[in-house]
């Protein structure tokens, strides 16, 4: 996407009365810092003339700050391109090495541990898969296999690590009936505090905590092709349906950071009885209700987690899935544009790639034969990160705590 004006550098400042300044150095200088790191980020490579172009910073200033990054390890420069007039321009992009985000994603059926580097590329990866999340397990787990992650990245590179992200759902015990857990077995989820259990076996590292599919949005919009749209809603798929919303280029959060709670948008569901009711998006569209499937037709719904990039052998479970969890989205899209013109509808989730084109070709079929008169039309397609979206949306979070331009994606103040 590309800019046609300055994105909001600051320009060093001026002294006040009194001996006082309006900002410090320090702080303009880290705030360019992000904002060029995140051009750069969203423009895959540029030059320093256009950086300077698009923030509206002196080609000086600019070079200051490129220079001050690439010794830093956070940029790269790559060959020189020839121009017509003038010395040929230097690409500098992000170094894959300038930094590292360690994600923990806690998944109703699985979690994952993950160590990610600058440029969203998954290192190493760690994954358990449980019948329903213990806490004291998870932990185990993170402590057991965190020394073997990080032995996969030489000793010399640990001092980047920025922190350690968690990705969960979040009151995980309102949902003991759908999953058909043991009663009481997800309340120790409602006094366990994540963050300073992973701090107290992690030490240095910040943790930080963000609702999983929020995450998985927040990734779509800083590495996926999110970034192509100023505005648009996400339908996150994992064993519960979820989901974010992007405004202006920014996740929207809502005032009390529940905003995007799409699982809980009603819309009629239609049962293989042919009978209809008002339910939860929530109890059509997520992967559980597969796994149900699964299960009355005879075959274990552990096949989902254990086979997550091969489900050819589900048929005619899978098929009525998609049928039902396309239709019950498309009536979601219809009341999500009702409310705000989204240019897209993006959809992902932890399925195979063919599983999820099926699921959006099938929701567009639906889209395209719904009443949408007064209604601005949006393009519907497939998410482009797949089931590691919540997994390096969590990993991101202590890289865009300490990388990204104001706090833009994921912390609003």
């Amino acid at each position: 996407m590309e800019e046609t004006a300055p994105v909001g550098a600051v320009s060093p400042p001026t002294a006040l009365p009194g001996g006082s300044r309006g900002t410090t150095q320090t702080g303009v200088r880290l705030y360019n810092e992000r904002l060029i790191l995140s051009l750069i980020r969203r423009h895959r490579s540029l030059a320093k003339v256009e950086i300077a172009r698009l923030t509206g910073l002196s080609t000086q200033t600019t070079t200051v700050i490129i220079n001050r990054l690439e010794a830093d390890g956070l940029l790269l420069a790559g060959e020189p391109q020839r121009g017509r007039i003038g010395q040929p321009s230097v690409p500098y992009s992000l170094n894959p090495d300038g930094a590292f985000g360690l994600g923990l994603m806690i998944g109703r059926r699985s979690s994952d541990l993950v160590l990610m580097d600058f440029t969203a590329g998954i290192r190493a990866r760690r994954r358990a898969i449980y019948s329903f999340p213990v806490p004291e397990e998870i932990m185990a787990f993170a402590e057991r296999e965190m020394p073997d992650l990080l032995a996969e990245l030489p000793e010399a590179q640990h001092g980047r690590i920025s922190g350690l992200g968690v990705a969960m759902p979040f009151e995980l015990w309102n949902w003991e009936a759908d999953l058909q857990t043991p009663p009481g077995v997800l309340g120790k989820w409602r006094d366990f505090n994540v963050a300073a259990e992973l701090s107290r076996r992690f030490g240095p590292w910040p943790v930080h905590v963000c609702n999983d599919a929020t995450s998985a949005c927040a990734a779509e919009l800083t590495f996926g092709a999110g970034a192509a749209y100023r505005d648009f809603a996400y339908f996150y798929i994992g064993a519960f349906i979820g989901g974010g919303i992007v405004l202006n280029g920014s996740l929207f959060p809502g005032r009390s950071g529940n905003a995007g709670a799409l699982g809980s948008m009603p819309i009629m569901r239609r049962e293989d009885t042919g009978e209809t009711s008002l339910q939860q998006l929530i109890r059509t569209a997520s992967i559980y209700q597969l796994e149900r499937r699964l299960i009355a037709a005879g075959r274990p719904g552990t096949d989902i987690w254990l086979s997550p990039d091969d489900w050819s052998s589900f048929e005619d479970p899978l098929d009525a899935w998609v049928t039902a969890a396309a239709e019950a989205l498309a009536q979601a899209i219809a009341a999500l544009l009702a409310v705000i013109d989204f240019e897209a509808i993006i959809i992902d989730g932890a399925f195979p790639l063919d599983v999820r084109r099926r699921l959006v070709e099938r929701t567009n079929e639906h889209w395209a034969r719904m009443d949408r008169q007064g209604l601005t039309d949006a393009v519907v397609l497939e998410g482009s990160i797949g089931r590691d979206a919540r997994a390096i949306g969590g990993a991101a979070l202590p890289l865009l705590a300490e990388f990204a331009r104001d706090h833009d994606v994921l912390f609003k103040e």
